[in-house]
């Protein structure tokens, strides 16, 4: 990795300069988007092999360039290794993302104009899981699911929707949800009306590995994952098949893979595919459970922190490695106002939107926050506690900032407040203290380029 950056910093140091500004923002900051998280240095030195030089379309031994006896052993590993991991008869690793493995899913079960549901962007869903702004939403008719007003998934209307609808596919998974998905139920759902039921694990996928949070595997027939956020590899995707979905279809492996290519895609990234590997075989390791328990120890240890501060959740808490905070007790559309002093701070997060939102998604009233970043650094209880109360003191610090209900205002209003914020001194205390703490957990002990 030394090397690496040696060789970056004379050919390139315009390009260095900008790694090394953020990994000084990744160093000194806390890193608290949920989707987010830090890899290991073998998965960063896969990253950057001499793999990214092959190009090998097709499939281990079905290739359709020569040169491939390795690859194919590299993609096998990863395959094998994601079997293991997740417990299915069948796994497809060249997923570029966690959007493409979904587009697969519906290449694989749907026409266009097929019925399909999913859990509401704006209830805590994910893009492609049917919303309008979606090719999902628009070759496809659907019919979104919603949460209840404490937050959790409405069963009994995904029931009533399900039996009126009858779609081909309903999803299960979304990227703003701090509870544990209910499976069996959806599962018992789709069963009933005769769909497929595919389960995003993307942010819980290493949390079902460790057994901290339920398997979908016996309730689901297809399942997507991006493999960075709590599996802690690179940026990729991977679609699995369950022995239910084998089951319900015993072609549905070869549509999945079809699906992926030639459908959608071309040549694998195959340094991506090793780094997959790499992650799993970290993630297949005893110590990996300790750490996705600390993850939720880390995460209700913020969420009690918070709402010792007088900070609103949204269902009262979290059991996985998420929390959405309300800040609709302060006013609507406060969330654009809390992500950007909080990033003052050292303190990078989202703004999201929350059940029954009562803004946009463009201005939402929340904000999303997550704790695997922090457990891959070390932190612990201890550092939660301090940490909800730093946030909970900068979101004071700008209560009194109201979005303008005239949208024409608001761009000039949001600069204004960027400008009187940053001489804030309070903000500016928590910075400091945030920088101190963050020196005591380095993200890659041994290895500074800021130096």
């Amino acid at each position: 990795m030394h090397d690496m950056m040696a060789s970056i910093k004379k050919t390139d140091p315009e390009m260095y300069k900008l790694i090394k500004k953020e990994f000084g923002r990744q160093q000194l900051g806390l890193e608290m988007i949920p989707s987010e998280n830090n890899v290991s240095k073998a998965v960063l030195q896969a990253m950057g092999s001499i793999l990214t030089n092959k190009y090998s379309e097709g499939y281990p031994r079905k290739r359709y360039y020569g040169g491939n006896q390795f690859i194919d052993e590299v993609e096998t590993l990863a395959i094998e290794r994601a079997k293991k991991a997740f417990k299915v008869p069948h796994a497809n690793v060249q997923p570029y993302s966690g959007s493409p493995a979904n587009f697969a899913v519906y290449i694989a079960t749907c026409k266009p104009g097929d019925v399909i549901m999913g859990q509401n962007l704006t209830d805590g869903g994910h893009l492609t899981h049917g919303w309008k702004a979606s090719v999902t939403g628009q070759l496809f008719k659907s019919v979104p699911y919603h949460v209840k007003e404490d937050g959790y998934l409405d069963l009994d209307e995904i029931k009533q929707l399900a039996e009126k609808h009858k779609p081909k596919l309903i999803w299960v998974g979304a990227t703003a949800y701090v509870r544990e998905f209910p499976f069996e139920e959806l599962g018992k759902i789709a069963d009933n009306v005769g769909a497929y039921l595919a389960a995003d694990i993307a942010h819980i996928a290493g949390l079902v590995i460790a057994g901290v949070h339920k398997s979908p595997v016996p309730y689901a027939h297809i399942i997507t994952t991006t493999t960075h956020k709590t599996i802690r590899g690179p940026r990729g995707g991977m679609i699995m098949v369950t022995q239910k979905g084998l089951d319900k279809d015993p072609e549905l492996a070869q549509k999945i893979d079809r699906a992926i290519f030639p459908g959608l895609q071309g040549g694998p990234h195959d340094h991506t595919t090793a780094a997959i590997a790499v992650a799993l075989q970290e993630d297949l390791q005893p110590e990996f459970k300790d750490y996705c328990r600390q993850i939720v120890k880390n995460s209700k240890a913020l969420a009690k922190s918070l709402m010792d501060d007088g900070i609103k959740i949204v269902t009262d808490g979290t059991n996985n490695h998420m929390i959405l905070i309300d800040l609709t007790s302060f006013g609507k559309g406060k969330g654009v106002f809390v992500q950007e002093a909080l990033d003052l701070a050292g303190i990078t997060v989202n703004k999201n939107t929350i059940p029954a939102e009562p803004s946009s998604p463009f201005y939402p009233s929340g904000v999303r926050l997550g704790t695997p970043s922090l457990t891959t650094r070390g932190m612990k209880e201890k550092e939660m506690k301090i940490i909800g109360k730093w946030i909970a003191d900068v979101i004071k610090e700008v209560k009194d900032f109201n979005l303008p209900e005239d949208k024409e205002e608001r761009k000039a209003y949001i600069k204004g407040f960027k400008k009187a914020i940053n001489k804030n001194e309070n903000i500016g205390k928590i910075k400091k203290e945030v920088i101190e703490l963050c020196k005591k957990f380095p993200l890659y002990p041994g290895f500074d380029i800021l130096k």
